[in-house]
């Protein structure tokens, strides 16, 4: 396998995921003293420094309300309990007070309910997201690919909760939403792919101890970098003998080299959804009317032909390119000299300025339903992704609101949705014995490794046709080469949903995937 330096790749890596640059080996910087005193005293003055920047270590505390909300025809009561919970390193030193909020339906025996814990991805987001749009008992008020109006802005009781299923436990990742570092931790220590999972692994450990769930069925939802998260974290908890009964990966990412430089793979699996998007946006010449029956073919070429003529590099003979062109050209609505010009790769970027330019409009990269204006009509790329703009103002209201007054928690420092700038450019993605070279950014093996030793585990992959942030075809690939025997296959079920990244903010996708979870969760926990 092709190799590269961690610093070459996190630059690829933000170039197909639309982040802030990252550079894994750097730590945040810190304001060193330079008087005399220090110079001729170095070591009592480090100590001092160090004891200075020692964070307060807040205590643990909870809030509990209690509410009700209407599923599936029927009212279920259940209790929010909004707190903090303290880790700690195996020296017993302070390291993360991680905010979470947990709903657990009255009436039922603890011990004995499903429970599921919830976390978004970046790195470096908070888990609002899910919390405020997907599965929880309210939601934000919005749908499909219209943008939010603005406030006052509206949340809802979520008929589409997965409540009636599961308890449910939303877990803010360290240093975002109200999750803090103490003591002495630096983002170093937390920030990373395997310093997140240990982290993630302390908190359920004790959040599962605390509340006496060890008998309860357990599951784990990541979306985005949370799916990363989550092959990493199941595979460290039931090293430390917790095993779990299910993974819901929404909007998957297993395999970051996929957007290493002169791997073509990444143009074979973005190839299915910018087809999607074009579809959607009627440039595909004599649109079918089904979408699925259209992909299943858009599938079978890029996994085909055009895997084919891509490996032939520049040694490709030119009449096999134009064909690839023009079969590019009827899935995609772009010309095929301009499929030429791009050398048969039309990356996400170049392929969302250019589906639209005739209309001077660009698409979304997490949901390409949603159109843009960029103020330079004849670029080469978006400026911004008019996706995010037109959900992010109310995601972040609603649930600062919805906190304060129905959760009654608030605290004296601002709930961070994001802190991408601090912890996407600390990103540690070395992983233990990779070497910090490509290895350290797949994840599929930990998930393998957890699906063999654990014959009874599912996994359950989510996905909007319409993602060009996680698209659906690389989880396909990625899942399908889990290295797993017949009867552990069989353990993988997909959901597809004519949505973006963010699949439940449209109200159909929403009520559709609850449908597919609830029968994931009668198979996974009877």
């Amino acid at each position: 396998m092709r190799q590269f330096p961690l610093a070459s790749l996190a630059l690829a890596v933000t170039l197909a995921l639309g982040i802030a640059p990252i550079h894994a080996a750097d730590t945040p910087p810190k304001d060193q003293p330079k008087s005399q005193s220090e110079q001729s005293d170095k070591g009592d003055k480090d100590n001092k420094d160090k004891s200075a920047e020692e964070q307060p270590v807040p205590a643990d505390r909870t809030v509990v309300t209690k509410h009700s909300v209407r599923i599936g025809g029927r009212n279920i009561s259940y209790t929010a309990t909004a707190g903090r919970m303290l880790i700690r390193d195996d020296k017993g030193k302070p390291t993360v007070s991680f905010f979470y909020v947990a709903y657990t339906a009255d009436g039922g025996k603890d011990s004995k309910r499903p429970v599921t814990f919830f976390y978004n991805g970046g790195p470096g987001s908070s888990s609002m997201w899910l919390h405020m749009g997907s599965y929880g008992p309210v939601r934000v008020a919005n749908d499909g690919d219209k943008p939010i109006p603005p406030a006052p802005y509206r949340f809802a009781p979520n008929e589409y909760s997965l409540l009636d299923k599961t308890d449910l436990v939303f877990i803010d990742a360290p240093g975002t939403g109200y999750s803090q570092l103490v003591g002495k931790t630096e983002g170093k220590d937390v920030w990373g792919v395997d310093q997140d999972a240990d982290a993630y692994t302390r908190f359920i450990t004790r959040y599962v101890g605390a509340n006496n769930r060890w008998n309860s069925p357990k599951f784990l939802f990541g979306e985005s970098y949370g799916t990363t998260r989550s092959a990493v974290l199941v595979k460290s908890l039931q090293e430390k003998g917790m095993e779990f009964n299910g993974v819901v990966l929404m909007s998957s990412i297993l395999d970051f080299t996929v957007a290493a430089p002169g791997i073509d793979r990444g143009y074979v699996a973005n190839l299915p959804t910018e087809a999607a998007i074009a579809w959607y946006h009627n440039k595909v010449p004599n649109k079918p009317a089904d979408i699925g029956s259209f992909l299943a073919e858009v599938r079978r070429f890029a996994a085909g032909e055009y895997t084919l003529a891509l490996a032939k590099g520049d040694a490709i003979d030119p009449a096999e390119a134009d064909r690839v062109a023009s079969q590019m050209s009827r899935y995609l609505g772009l010309s095929p000299q301009y499929i030429k010009e791009a050398n048969l790769r039309v990356g996400p970027s170049r392929f969302r300025k250019e589906l639209l330019r005739d209309q001077r409009r660009t698409v979304g990269r997490l949901d390409g339903r949603f159109e843009g204006i960029d103020p330079d009509a004849a670029g080469e790329s978006p400026d911004g992704d008019t996706a995010s703009d037109a959900i992010t103002g109310a995601y972040v209201a609603v649930f600062n609101q919805y906190a304060a007054n129905e959760l009654k928690f608030t605290e004296d420092r601002p709930y961070l949705p994001n802190n991408y700038a601090a912890i996407g450019k600390n990103w540690d993605w070395k992983r233990k014995d990779s070497g910090g070279w490509l290895q350290a950014t797949y994840v599929g093996s930990d998930l393998g490794d957890a699906m063999r030793r654990n014959p009874h585990l599912k996994v359950f992959s989510a996905n909007g046709y319409y993602d060009l942030a996680t698209p659906f075809f690389a989880t396909e690939f990625d899942l399908s080469h889990l290295g797993l025997e017949p009867a552990q296959r069989k353990n993988i079920s997909f959901g597809f949903y004519p949505s973006g990244h963010m699949i439940y903010i449209d109200q159909a996708s929403l009520q559709k995937s609850k449908a597919d979870l609830a029968r994931f969760y009668d198979d996974a926990a009877p």
